[in-house]
């Protein structure tokens, strides 16, 4: 059992990669082996509709052609036995890091033929961990829900049931009084931080584990 995940965000040691990383624990509590990717340090560009890898009689179909510091982990991700994403939501949406990656990763598993959606052949689970500044309450006005269900039908394509997991009105910065950030209170902030967030670290924790198990069995 291998399990991947995926940093959209560009922080190693903060919401993201806390929640992934303790959803990788889970994962791990379950006898996956695990390995953890940052976007951030790659270099690559988003789909460049090149069509390789829908070209007929090639051996790249539902491979991105595309060579750059993304491929190696796009084709990990290929082998993997369950996926685990995860992004802070910029302006409505996840960062433009891990935005770039889905298109390479969706674009060449999309299939164009007639009665087939898409063309990879395994079962793959897959889990997606959201986090943002805002809270709960906000998300409908919002209209972000859009985003998290686009995301879980195209992570279908894998062929594996698809969880999220959202955690909001998270805590940005190591001392508020350092930045121009006054519509935010930071007492709040901080017991968000201190009451909630070791939740959302369980559930991280229950997704990786949960994921894992099921592709195990």
């Amino acid at each position: 059992m291998k399990v991947i995940a995926v940093n959209g965000g560009p922080r190693k040691q903060w919401n993201t990669a806390t929640l992934l990383h303790k959803a990788l624990e889970g994962a791990q509590s379950v006898g996956a082996e695990t390995d953890l990717f940052h976007l951030y340090d790659l270099n690559y560009k988003g789909c460049i509709s090149c069509f390789g890898c829908k070209r007929k009689n090639s051996s790249r179909i539902g491979h991105c052609v595309l060579k750059d510091e993304l491929t190696p982990l796009l084709e990990e991700v290929l082998k993997c036995d369950a996926l685990l994403l995860g992004s802070p939501i910029y302006f409505g949406n996840v960062t433009g890091a891990m935005r770039s990656f889905l298109e390479r990763l969706f674009f060449s598993l999309l299939s164009y033929n007639e009665g087939q959606r898409t063309v990879f052949p395994r079962k793959v689970a897959s889990g997606f961990i959201y986090t943002m500044n805002v809270p709960e309450d906000f998300l409908p006005q919002l209209g972000y829900e859009a985003v998290f269900k686009a995301n879980a039908r195209s992570l279908e394509l894998l062929n594996g049931p698809s969880e999220y997991l959202l955690a909001t009105d998270t805590y940005q910065f190591d001392n508020y009084s350092n930045y121009e950030a006054s519509r935010f209170n930071e007492q709040h902030k901080a017991q968000v931080r201190q009451e909630r967030f070791p939740q959302d670290c369980r559930q991280a924790f229950d997704l990786g584990a949960r994921l894992s198990g099921r592709n195990a069995e």
